[in-house]
C-alpha cells in the first residue's frame, strides 16, 4: 500500500533544515509530529532513513534517495498548486461543452462572441450532437440540454434556463397562395414540413393556453430532422413547420415567418445545463456558466 505522502513531505522538510529542531523553527511543525512521521515512514519501507540521537543526526544511504523522491513529489505537488494559481489569477484554459444542434445554430453563434472577447485566454470546445453524452467519462465541463424532463443525476448540477415551446410558421407568401388557417384540422389541408423523419404517416399534438389538446394526422411533404433547415424552407414559400421559438425567432423579426394559429402550441423542452460538482469548478468553467445564464436570460 502507499505510504501516506505525509510522510515524505515530513521526512523531506527534516533532511533539508538538518534536523527536527532546525525543521521545527522553519516550519511551525512541532518535532514531535515530525518524528512520528519519519518513523512511520521507516516502519512501512522497512528501512532506516536517518540515524539519530541526542547530539548526532545524519541521513543513511537509502535515506538520501528516499529523499530525492521525495523532493521530486514536493516539486510535483507544488507545480500542480502553481497551475491552479496560474489560472485563478485570470480564467484560462479550454471548456468542453457538450450542446445540441438547435441551440448551437440558434443561441450559441449569438452570445458566444461577446464571451471570447471578454475572456480572451478561454477557447471552447463546442462538441455539438443531438445525442445524450455521458459528462462524467467522456469529460464534458457543461453539457446544454433541451429535454423534457430534467436530469436527477445526484453527481450533477443543474441550472434551468427556460422552458421552450413550438409554434406554428410559415410565410406570408405561402398563406397567400394556400390560404389562412382557423383551426388546427386545417392543417390538413396544408404542406406540412416535418422534424420527424420515421414515417410517412404522422400526428400533430398541440395544446391551446387553457391546455385543450388536438391531435392532427398529417401527412408532411418534407421531413428532415435539422431546424434550422426546416425553417429556412418555410421562409421560402415551402409550407408550415412547427419550430421552436429560439429557432424561429430572428425569420419572425425579419418578417420572413408569421406564426400561424398563434393560440395553439407543442411543448419542446426545458432549456437546462447540467455540469459535474460545484466544489473544485475551474475559474473558466465558473466564468462560462455564470455568463450563460446571464445572458440567455436577456434572450
Amino acid at each position: 500500500m502507499l505510504t501516506d505522502l505525509d510522510d515524505f513531505y515530513c521526512f523531506a522538510l527534516v533532511v533539508e533544515h538538518g534536523g527536527f529542531s532546525a525543521a521545527e523553527r522553519a516550519t511551525d511543525i512541532p518535532k514531535s509530529k515530525l518524528s512520528r512521521r519519519v518513523y512511520h515512514l521507516e516502519e512501512n519501507l522497512g528501512v532506516r532513513l536517518i540515524q539519530r540521537s541526542s547530539r548526532h543526526f545524519a541521513v543513511t544511504d537509502i535515506g538520501m534517495n528516499i529523499y530525492r523522491h521525495a523532493q521530486v513529489m514536493m516539486n510535483a505537488a507544488q507545480s500542480a498548486h502553481d497551475l491552479v494559481d496560474h489560472l485563478s489569477a485570470q480564467p484560462r484554459g479550454v471548456i468542453k461543452v457538450s450542446l445540441p444542434v438547435s441551440i448551437a445554430q440558434s443561441e450559441m453563434a449569438k452570445i458566444l462572441p461577446d464571451f471570447l472577447k471578454t475572456y480572451p485566454e478561454i477557447k471552447v470546445q463546442l462538441l455539438i450532437s443531438n445525442r445524450r453524452v455521458d459528462i462524467i467519462n467522456e469529460g464534458i465541463d457543461i453539457a446544454l440540454r433541451v429535454r423534457a424532463n430534467l436530469d436527477d443525476d445526484p453527481s450533477l448540477v443543474l441550472r434551468k434556463f427556460e422552458n421552450i415551446e413550438q409554434h406554428l410558421f410559415a410565410s406570408q407568401a405561402y398563406l397567400n397562395e394556400y390560404g389562412m388557417l382557423k383551426t388546427p384540422e386545417d392543417l390538413t389541408e396544408h404542406r406540412i414540413l416535418s422534424m420527424v423523419d420515421e414515417h410517412l404517416d404522422q400526428q400533430m399534438i398541440l395544446h391551446d393556453d387553457s391546455n385543450h389538446q388536438k391531435k392532427i394526422t398529417i401527412n408532411p411533404v418534407v421531413m428532415g430532422s435539422d431546424l434550422l433547415m426546416l425553417a429556412k424552407l418555410a421562409s421560402q414559400n415551402c409550407g408550415i413547420a412547427l419550430l421552436p421559438d429560439t429557432t424561429a425567432g430572428d425569420y419572425v423579426k425579419s418578417g420572413e415567418l408569421v406564426r400561424v394559429l398563434p393560440e395553439w402550441k407543442a411543448p419542446h423542452g426545458i432549456f437546462h445545463a447540467v455540469y459535474p460538482s460545484r466544489r473544485g469548478l475551474l475559474p473558466a468553467v465558473r466564468v462560462f456558466i455564470d455568463y450563460l445564464v446571464e445572458h440567455l436570460a436577456k434572450r
